[in-house]
């Protein structure tokens, strides 16, 4: 491999020449080579870098999505997030449940739409026996066998074992048996939990959240990563959860994609500035580096729209996320994207790629939509 050279050279240290080359030289990063980088590397040495990587792990001209919805099953939680704008008490007159009349009208749409996947999340409901979980499972997975269910996710699954007294391979075991085929990364957040005592203090641990996504690679089921950074955090803590998602990764390689996104402050509890689109790419870049065995990175153009999810997939992004049919909880604090599937393919192909629909394992997808 040739020696790094940069733009910015003459305003890098050594220390992120050194951890440059590294990645150059296909070399794992250590800690302190990923906080050089982050901290000392210019935008233009991370977005080579991390396109580097991508094109490494990913040389063909391809950028995927998946076609999918995202129906809250209910908006009853009894976590209380600061930062969520979404949630609503269990004696609030807002609160729902989803009935099935209207889980099949979206999930129908989703089918009509070319959508091969429905993700399913709620909150922690108070009173909801887990076979309501479980029967409505069954009931998709009846009507619907060929959809796939990416549903719920570490928080919920940890209250739920704590809730009914049983242990989280046991939750997990039976809600794979109903019906479910994988596990979106949400309630990730930031995970140290001198962080999420303070955001999200009702919420699972740090270590529970990476126990339930371990036990659910152990029974073969795949699963995503996330993190919402830019509220309460320090850069530390960012590095801190990239490490950690890491290190799991090693022991199961379960983690099919990491998706980082940015905080939304509006009508949430937590009083801040949203992260600029360069702090999103630094961070975005630095996870490609860090994550060398995560095998996909997600844009998130649901918070930072369409031109900065575009210009993600020069910093380390191989996948476009979601079509996203439906999205709630961003929407609640703010933020409202949409795009549709010609859109995604448009701005795709802009940039010089090759759409490609995905399921959630990443096989590619034919759903030939109706128009």
């Amino acid at each position: 491999m040739t020696a790094f050279t940069s733009h910015s050279a003459f305003t890098e240290d050594a220390a992120v020449r050194r951890a440059a080359q590294a990645v150059l030289d296909g070399v794992r990063l250590d800690r302190p080579a990923a906080e050089a980088l982050y901290h000392g590397a210019s935008l233009h040495t991370l977005a080579r870098l991390a396109h580097h990587v991508r094109l490494r792990l990913h040389p063909d001209p391809v950028v995927t999505y998946v076609g999918d919805r995202n129906i809250n099953y209910s908006n009853i939680c009894v976590c209380a997030c600061r930062f969520c704008a979404f949630f609503r008490p269990p004696d609030a007159p807002e609160g729902y449940v989803i009935t099935r009349e209207e889980m099949t009208r979206k999930i129908e749409e989703t089918l009509r739409l070319g959508g091969t996947q429905i993700l399913l999340q709620g909150g922690h409901h108070p009173t909801l026996p887990f076979s309501w979980y479980e029967d409505l499972l069954r009931w998709m997975r009846a009507t619907w066998p060929t959809l796939h269910i990416h549903a719920f996710s570490p928080p919920e699954v940890a209250f739920w074992a704590q809730q009914f007294g049983m242990s989280i391979p046991d939750v997990l075991r039976r809600l794979r048996e109903a019906g479910l085929d994988s596990l979106p990364g949400g309630g990730a957040e930031i995970l140290h939990d001198e962080v999420r005592s303070r955001v999200s203090p009702n919420k699972c641990t740090a270590a529970v959240w990476l126990q339930v996504m371990e036990e659910a690679h152990k029974l073969g089921m795949r699963t995503t990563a996330t993190m919402m950074f830019g509220h309460e955090e320090e850069p530390r803590h960012r590095l801190d959860h990239l490490f950690a998602v890491r290190e799991v990764q090693d022991r199961t390689h379960g983690f099919t994609a990491f998706i980082p996104w940015t905080f939304q402050p509006a009508h949430t509890r937590i009083p801040c500035i949203p992260e600029p689109a360069p702090a999103y790419l630094r961070l975005l870049a630095v996870s490609r580096l860090v994550l060398d065995n995560v095998p996909n990175i997600q844009s998130s153009w649901v918070t930072m729209g369409p031109q900065v999810a575009q210009l993600a997939l020069f910093y380390g992004a191989n996948d476009f996320g979601s079509l996203m049919i439906e999205e709630n909880v961003v929407a609640a604090a703010g933020v409202s994207y949409h795009l549709s599937r010609r859109e995604i393919h448009k701005i795709i192909r802009a940039a010089g790629f090759t759409p490609v629909q995905r399921t959630m394992d990443y096989t590619p997808a034919d759903p030939q939509p109706e128009e």
